[in-house]
Parts: structure tokens; sequence; C-alpha cells
């Protein structure tokens, strides 16, 4: 049997905002009983069909990448998890529906995550600091996600859904908003199942950009299920949990 390409998604976000939840939805068409805090990162693998129904299609890995998203120091930030933001194919940003701090801190992230030339700051960006022009250039696929839809009264939907507008300026993504509690939102021929997997086609192209590891800020290991250092690994289950020693 032929070997697959992979290409390797971020799911970036605050701590709490389901992003373990969403993975392990996106992956194994299952709701996580028992969701815990992700510690560095773990990493799910979901199958996907690019451009199925066309001559074109080709069955290929996703690696989703999910990754820790506590807040600490600038220098703790940026040495714990600058080294997931390299070969990137694509990028995930999943906030809390019912967390509005969550919704504006996707600006953080998408500093942190694109614009690896500056210093993460560990806080919230505020509008003085973000800079639209300089994500211009950004050819990397983008998806927001939305988590906790059935915590909003429809009354108040269109309010909380306009939080993210900023994003849609400024990279025009895909847009997702569901409960990770409830596989039917993802259900197969539903508007955000078409999104999602208008995503992940966006993502192939990309699949051969490479970027140098850096790997100066961690102590190496070599990974067999994804092939490079990627630091400690601890296998619980489906998943790849990865946890990093400084030098």
């Amino acid at each position: 049997m032929a070997s697959l390409d992979r290409v390797k998604v971020l799911v970036l976000g605050d701590s709490g905002v389901g992003k373990s939840s969403l993975v392990h939805l996106l992956c194994q068409n299952q709701v996580l009983g028992n969701p815990s805090w992700t510690v560095g990162c773990s990493v799910d693998v979901r199958v996907h069909d690019y451009k199925e129904g066309t001559p074109e299609e080709k069955t290929y890995y996703i690696e989703l990448w999910d990754v820790g998203g506590s807040v600490g120091s600038a220098s703790s930030v940026k040495s714990t998890r600058a080294v997931f933001y390299n070969s990137v194919n694509g990028i995930i940003f999943v906030h809390d529906l019912t967390n509005k701090k969550s919704s504006q801190n996707l600006r953080r992230w998408s500093l942190e995550a694109l614009n690896r030339d500056l210093v993460p700051t560990g806080v919230l960006v505020t509008n003085g600091d973000y800079d639209r022009e300089q994500f211009a250039d950004n050819q990397i696929p983008l998806l927001v996600i939305g988590t906790k839809l059935d915590q909003i009264h429809e009354t108040k939907r269109h309010e909380v859904l306009t939080r993210t507008a900023f994003l849609a300026e400024d990279f025009n993504p895909e847009e997702i908003n569901l409960d990770c509690t409830n596989p039917r939102y993802l259900a197969a021929g539903s508007s955000n199942a078409v999104k999602l997997s208008r995503f992940f086609d966006k993502c192939f192209p990309l699949r051969n950009i490479c970027i140098p590891i850096i790997d100066s800020l961690l102590t190496s290991f070599y990974c067999p299920q994804l092939e490079g250092k990627c630091g400690m690994t601890q296998h619980t289950g489906h998943r790849e949990e990865i946890l990093f020693k400084r030098r």
C-alpha cells in the first residue's frame, strides 16, 4: 500500500475553549467524554479526500496539532510554543462563543502564529499593536471555529457571532460555529462539513512547504509517528502527547 502524504494543521486558542474536544470530534467522529488540559501539544490524525469526486481526488493524512493555550510570560510562551509554528499548512483558530475574551484573543494568536518575528506578549493584543498589513502576504489557509454554540440563546447569536469580524476583514477565513458534544454539526453534506472539507483542500497544495524547525528550544527525540524531532512523547490512545524539556 502506498504511503499517504501528510499536512500539518495547527489548532490554536485559549485554554478551555474546547480545542481537544474539537480535535477528537474531527478525527474520531466521537464526542470526547472526559477532556483534560493539554500540556505542550497533542497530535491526532484525520484522513481526508482531496477534491473528492473529481479526477484529482487524492487521499492524505491531516495531522491536527492541538497546542496548549495557557498564557505565560513572553519568554515561556516563545520557548514552548514557537517550535510548533514551523512547516504549517493550515491553522484552525478556536474560540468559546460564551467567552468574549477568547474571541478577542484570536488577535494575539494570529500575531503569535503568523508573525513569528515578533516576540509574543502573552497578553491580549490591543488594536494599537495589531497591524493587519503584517499579514497581507499570508498564504496559510485559516479556519475560525466557535464552540459551545448550544449555550448561546438564539436571540443573542447574531451579536455573539460578529465578534470575529476583524478576522474576516484581515484574512477572510471560513467560519464554523458548533457544539463539540453534538456530531450532527459536522454531519456529511452539512454546510459546516462542506466548509471544513474546503479548508482542508486548501491546505493540501502547501504540503511540500518546509520551514526549518527551531530545535534549539528543546531536547530532541525521534518520534516515528510524526517523522521528525518533536520532544518527549507520551502515547495516550489515538493521541500523541508532546511535552518539552529545555536544554
